[in-house]
């Protein structure tokens, strides 16, 4: 008999967000069950290469546009997908003819046809742009009949009663570690962000949904879940579920495999005091507030759209640290606003300087057409938004080294996520993370000691460590092994 057809082959390339992780384990699930078979990106051997893109600022654009320029280079079709593809469509498609096709979200569902239509010359319409907050409505009981047979939302390919009762998610990595999302879109105004007109409004996924989609990743070998979405306070809202992020957090601790759960991007104007305790009291909850603060000074606060100030930020981590001393902590800030003064910014220092926050991420203000910021008075030259980004970024790199000195001494327990053989004989790098570290924005945890120095096989990624704090090395802690406490597949 002659040999079956050889499947053909595709590639997935992942930029942005753990979000966009997420989003592409499900293409790549999608892509399985249409007939293609996954390859490594860097092998060589894709007929199609599909870039999952970033659109944020302009420095991810520019990323994005590099690796389809990249990736077209190698000979292989390619198609653009993720949040750029969305968020410029058919103007993408013209300005970058490189890419074979622009594909927005709603065509992910049949991504695998809408491939082989590409590696067979066919044409495929470029993504039509449209401001997907229009798409949905917010109100609970208007939204799930909306959903049910309306536009497709990335991440949600899971279980009734709005997808398939199987998961379209495959795994593109064996970490022990993966991101889980709970909801997409985000249905606040935030001045100089555009995300929403191109992921949408706020759709919580059913917390049954989520449960199990948890099951499915614990069964492949997940020990932590990092619950992701635009913006995680929000979670239940749109389902007129109150109190439903606590709940989902204390079930999720209970999901036989888990050991961790974490939940990040969390918006400090919702922040209910239920939702600290249960976040700092819950074992198996990472006792970790990723806080999404932007500033410091109340006129850039409002001019941005958000609440708050120096006095009510440094209070709510006062909160939070009077339930859990140790809790990890960490923000992004902007700088460079339109109308921020030299005033603000020192106000924007006075606050870092005071709140002691475990890492904090620094962004310069990108100019975002079709944001409200783009129309403000008082824009800054670049060079004035670098120079502002450069005299903030020294300053967190002093104040979290500090911090990271003060946990010196302190017991913690460290999640392995790497043991990696070195020269014979000289038994094993092991480096994980502790519960105030986040995967990659917030340093690891190196092992040093008895434990670390062994063969390789007597750690694996999984494996829980509770460790000694001896060293800091910048946001890296070097920490000595006390006893294995939870290890994978048994008890120690």
């Amino acid at each position: 008999m002659p040999d079956s057809p050889q499947s053909p082959r595709a590639a997935l390339v992942t930029l942005g967000c753990a979000r966009n992780e997420v989003d592409s384990e499900e293409l790549a699930g999608r892509l399985t069950e249409g007939g293609w078979e996954l390859v490594d990106p860097d092998g060589g051997m894709a007929d199609v290469v599909v870039v999952n893109t970033c659109g944020f600022i302009a420095a991810a654009k520019k990323d994005s546009i590099d690796t389809v320029l990249a990736a077209a280079d190698t000979g292989a079709k390619v198609v653009a997908v993720g949040c750029l593809a969305e968020r410029y469509g058919a103007e993408l498609a013209r300005s970058l003819p490189e890419a074979d096709a622009v594909v927005g979200f709603d065509a992910y569902p049949q991504l695998a046809s809408r491939l082989r239509e590409v590696l067979a010359g066919h044409p495929v319409p470029a993504h039509q742009p449209v401001d997907r907050r229009t798409l949905l409505p917010i109100t609970p009981v208007s939204r799930p009949a909306a959903r049910a047979g309306g536009p497709a939302v990335p991440g949600h390919g899971w279980g009734p009663p709005f997808a398939p009762a199987r998961p379209t998610r495959r795994r593109l990595d064996d970490s022990p570690v993966a991101p889980l999302k709970i909801a997409s879109g985000c249905d606040r105004r935030c001045a100089f962000c555009a995300i929403p007109t191109f992921r949408g409004a706020f759709v919580s996924r059913p917390l049954d949904d989520v449960l199990a989609e948890a099951a499915w990743l614990a069964d492949s070998g997940v020990r932590e879940l990092v619950l992701v979405s635009e913006n995680s306070t929000s979670y239940g809202k749109d389902l007129g579920r109150p109190g439903a992020l606590e709940e989902l957090l204390r079930r999720l601790v209970a999901v036989p495999g888990i050991v961790r759960t974490r939940i990040s991007y969390l918006q400090p104007a919702e922040i209910r005091p239920a939702l600290v305790t249960t976040i700092a009291g819950t074992p198996g909850v990472a006792s970790y507030f990723d806080l999404s603060f932007q500033h410091a000074s109340e006129p850039v606060l409002r001019r941005m759209r958000r609440f708050g100030s120096r006095e009510s930020f440094l209070a709510l981590l006062g909160q939070i640290r009077r339930h859990a001393p140790r809790a990890g902590a960490r923000s992004n800030v902007i700088v460079g606003f339109p109308g921020e003064t030299d005033a603000d910014v020192a106000e924007l220092e006075r606050f870092l300087t005071e709140a002691r926050l475990d890492a904090v991420g620094v962004f310069g203000y990108s100019h975002e057409e079709g944001t409200e910021a783009a129309g403000l008075p008082s824009q800054h030259d670049e060079d004035t938004v670098a120079e502002r980004v450069t005299r903030i970024s020294n300053l967190v790199e002093q104040l979290t080294a500090q911090r990271a000195e003060e946990r010196v001494g302190e017991i913690v327990d460290v999640l392995v996520e790497v043991v990696a053989e070195t020269d014979a004989g000289a038994g094993a790098e092991i480096s994980g993370r502790a519960e105030h570290q986040a995967p990659e924005v917030d340093g690891e945890c190196v092992l040093r000691g008895p434990v670390a120095s062994t063969a390789a096989s007597s750690l694996a990624p999984g494996d829980v460590v509770r460790c000694r704090v001896i060293a800091a090395e910048g946001l890296d802690l070097v920490v000595e092994p006390m006893e294995l406490i939870a290890p994978v597949g048994g008890v120690p």
